[in-house]
């Protein structure tokens, strides 16, 4: 609940963007990041398209400090994830800095400081409060937010102004082709628009939490959750039988590519902007590369949407933040917590926000979209305006250690009910089954 509260407080702070517009200050600019002269900090970082621009200005802060940076590890967060979890087990904690986000940071107990004890409350003030309270984890601030997701849709306008298009789907379904604003009309276009192996209507992550977090916004978004009150799983009920047949569907009407349910989400943003999906249900990171034809085959050809509902008529919105986080074994603690904070700081959020990113400091926030409108750069503007509208209904998952530990045993089952290896009820009861366990195990259920 205090998430949920926190990612209200989000969107109550962007929409007062307007108002709390200051002029632009040269704080960041001008900030004594400390000198640390000959010292190497090692940081293990989330890799991928989305994320590695902002380490172009690593050499920015060695310049200022005299520190190195060594990155010990750049791979997906998945990965990341269960590299770290190995250094815990096996007590090899000899990095400082870490890639977070806030489905994860619960997991990981007392791995982490608590950066209210060393960053200035005046620099925290500087982020949006809602964002900087969804990255507390038992009232410790173990993480710096970086970015913040939330589902939205992208479409090949091309495809949805194709007179021949208008009239086949008119014809076929009796109502106009437009950005689906469910997902039965999702599903519905996604197999209309599909003429594989040229075209496919979507992909979606098919594995890790990925699949399991998409999973569970259709949950919710047909009016199911993943736990009752007492920490019982609930997503084997009829709202969850509904979002995995959902999966299954367009997997059978070979809408997405075969390979979709070894993707993740690099896999599936690259396919996009090849040109080879016609809709893609993504974070809002990409909305810069997609637009930009050195990158992208479908630049200026791009529509945004806010994410469809289910058969509650509610939006899953699953969200979060991507964070940095500074280990209690490092040996240089203010080296890191000046990495992260320069990592975090206004012209870094500039350069994320740029790339389509949502920013975590509020300025930012205000800041990059009146540049986008005096840049006449309708497409970035219009998107943050959309992806706002997004952030309404945004919700994260559930923020518990064990989390990421029941997702494991969650999308495994979905992937073989979706290639058909078991039935959906079995495939979900079976989940249901050993998620109970492990909050049994851990003593959380009630």
């Amino acid at each position: 609940m205090t998430v949920f509260r926190g990612l209200k407080a989000v969107l109550f702070s962007c929409a007062a963007l307007g108002a709390l517009a200051m002029p632009a200050h040269a704080e960041d600019t001008q900030y004594d990041w400390g000198k640390f002269p000959g010292y190497t900090l090692k940081v293990k970082l989330i890799g991928g398209t989305q994320y590695e621009k902002l380490y172009t200005r690593i050499a920015e802060w060695e310049k200022a400090t005299g520190a190195k940076v060594e990155i010990v590890s750049s791979k997906n967060h998945f990965e990341l994830d269960r590299e770290i979890k190995q250094d815990i087990a096996s007590g090899s904690i000899t990095w400082c800095v870490g890639s977070n986000h806030t489905s994860f940071a619960p997991q990981y107990g007392d791995l982490y400081i608590d950066l209210k004890e060393v960053i200035p409350e005046t620099t925290l003030a500087e982020f949006v409060p809602g964002t900087l309270a969804s990255s507390m984890v038992d009232g410790r601030l173990v993480q710096l937010p970086r970015v913040t997701d939330v589902s939205n849709l992208y479409y090949q306008k091309e495809l949805y102004e194709n007179a021949d298009n208008k009239a086949k789907y008119k014809a076929k379904f009796g109502t106009d082709l437009a950005p689906p604003k469910t997902f039965d009309e999702f599903k519905q276009q996604i197999i209309f628009f599909a003429n594989p192996p040229n075209l496919y209507g979507t992909a979606f992550a098919g594995k890790d939490e990925g699949m399991t977090g998409r999973f569970m916004e259709i949950v919710r978004a047909n009016g199911g959750d993943m736990f009752d009150a007492n920490w019982n799983p609930t997503f084997n009920s009829q709202a969850g039988l509904d979002a995995l047949q959902w999966f299954i569907d367009i997997y059978n009407a070979k809408a997405v590519p075969a390979g979709t349910v070894n993707y993740t989400w690099d896999d599936i943003g690259q396919a996009m902007a090849a040109g080879t999906l016609a809709v893609d249900l993504d974070w809002p990171g990409w909305a810069a590369f997609f637009n930009d034809p050195k990158s992208s085959k479908i630049a200026g050809k791009i529509g945004l949407a806010v994410a469809p509902v289910g058969t509650a008529g509610k939006r899953g919105g699953w969200s979060g933040s991507h964070s940095f986080s500074v280990t209690k074994d490092c040996d240089n603690k203010p080296a890191a917590v000046s990495f992260v904070t320069f990592l975090t700081d206004y012209q870094s959020e500039m350069m994320e926000a740029r790339a389509g990113n949502l920013p975590t400091r509020t300025k930012a926030f205000a800041d990059v979209v009146d540049e986008f409108k005096k840049d006449n750069n309708t497409y970035m503007a219009d998107m943050f305006a959309t992806w706002e509208q997004s952030l309404a209904d945004a919700r994260t998952p559930p923020l518990v250690p064990q989390w990421i530990e029941v997702s494991n045993v969650i999308w495994p089952e979905l992937q073989a009910a979706i290639v058909g290896q078991k039935t959906p009820k079995d495939a979900l009861d079976t989940a249901a089954e050993k998620a109970k366990q492990i909050m049994e195990d851990a003593g959380v259920l009630k």
